[in-house]
């Protein structure tokens, strides 16, 4: 049974990692500005030095330490590429799971939202949460020790959103409209569904938008979740898909195995997505996936087998009612949303892990929502990552998004 066990569990973290073994054979660089790499990124140097000014961008370096301790790094690009300083709001960007800030950039500039928005004027903010590359430092936790990663979708909301936020509008005296991709809507649903941030938001555009997860089609995906309680109990309280030498070792004698196709793993995760350029997924992969809490995961699976979007079950009455003075989770109430939030939905014909059938849950739960404070928009043939690095996702996503920022 223990050996079944393992068997699957390696399974499963071979899949997440095998092609970034495999890209990580290329060699790419920085330096040309026909570049889309971000390969040989410098934890070090930061995202600015990295990937943002070898493209001629101004950006600058900014940290913020959320009230129970972790300290993030947030990158801003003030500017577009000619240099004249934002005359829009703030726009903050806030990746989704086991991603971080890198995933808005990775595109060459006209197709990467995060340059876009700066070229069109905007003062955009960059969040990288808890556990990721540039957000491991914490005030008295390292990242070895299990009580670092003591957490869930719910610290998020309640503790990196909050503080991210905070600091967008203390560094520019302006309410902000914010982006949020897969992990980056829910926190943000379940925060306005208990009326937080509102008094600093402008408007929130939602990107292959999780709120219910009752219908993850990918078995993959499911299968992830529904381990992490095992790996838990295993120990294994960070999740990292990355290994190191000995791991890639082992990486690249189970993608030799006959009938095992490496190739593509995004796919069977996250949908076929239509539109992605061959060789910023070959990058993609290369310095992605990063870091979560294994009990995230968890989270994750309980809204799967339960169909509710509620707080950490810690599994028995008794623990329920020390964290939260009742014997079952609170529960997140979408249609608690005020009326009048502004906001844009987009969601994915194709999306493995934004399920159709899901938004449409998540829609019916916003029905009374005011006519003019909602915009929603269906793309057939998109799936899960085509909202991020998809090469016309500019064209098709990011303009209606713009058009809905000028509005609001």
């Amino acid at each position: 049974m223990a050996e079944a066990l393992a068997t699957q569990i390696l399974a499963i973290l071979f899949c997440l990692s095998a092609a970034a073994a495999a890209a990580r054979t290329k060699s790419y660089s920085f330096n040309s500005q026909d570049s889309t790499a971000v390969s040989f990124l410098n934890a070090n140097d930061g995202i600015c030095k990295s990937v943002v000014e070898p493209k001629g961008y101004a950006c600058q370096e900014h940290t913020v330490t959320t009230k129970d301790g972790y300290i993030l790094s947030i990158q801003r690009v003030p500017s577009g590429l000619s240099g004249q300083a934002a005359d829009k709001p703030p726009v903050l960007l806030q990746h989704g799971l086991l991603l971080d800030g890198v995933t808005w950039l990775m595109n060459l500039p006209e197709q990467s939202l995060a340059f876009i928005l700066a070229d069109n004027g905007y003062d955009v903010w960059i969040a990288n949460s808890r556990g990721t590359r540039f957000s491991r430092g914490h005030t008295s936790l390292k990242p070895i020790e299990p009580d670092y990663w003591d957490w869930t979708w719910d610290e998020l909301l309640a503790y990196d959103l909050s503080a991210t936020f905070q600091l967008v509008h203390d560094q520019t005296g302006q309410n902000l409209h914010y982006v949020g991709h897969s992990l980056g809507t829910l926190i943000a649903l379940a925060a306005f569904s208990q009326e937080k941030l509102l008094n600093m938001l402008r408007s929130a555009a939602l990107l292959s938008p999780i709120a219910y997860l009752n219908h993850l089609p990918s078995p993959l995906a499911r299968g992830l979740l529904f381990i992490a309680q095992d790996l838990y109990w295993l120990g294994v309280y960070e999740f990292a898909p990355r290994g190191g030498q000995a791991v890639n070792k082992l990486l690249e004698d189970f993608c030799s195995t006959p009938g095992i196709n490496c190739s593509d793993i995004v796919t069977p995760i996250t949908g076929p997505n239509c539109c992605l350029n061959s060789s910023v997924t070959n990058e993609f992969l290369e310095y992605e996936p990063q870091s979560t809490a294994t009990k995230n995961l968890i989270h994750l699976a309980q809204m799967a087998r339960t169909g509710t979007i509620a707080m950490y079950d810690y599994g028995n009455e008794n623990d329920n009612m020390d964290h939260y003075g009742q014997p079952t989770p609170p529960v997140y109430n979408m249609a608690s949303i005020p009326n009048d939030v502004p906001l844009f939905l987009s969601y994915g014909g194709k999306d493995y892990l934004s399920d159709v059938e899901d938004v449409q849950v998540l829609l019916e739960n916003l029905k009374d929502h005011d006519g003019d404070k909602l915009v929603v928009q269906y793309i057939d043939e998109y799936a899960h990552a085509d909202f991020i690095l998809g090469v016309n996702a500019n064209r098709i996503v990011y303009d209606p998004l713009m058009a809905f920022f000028k509005i609001n």
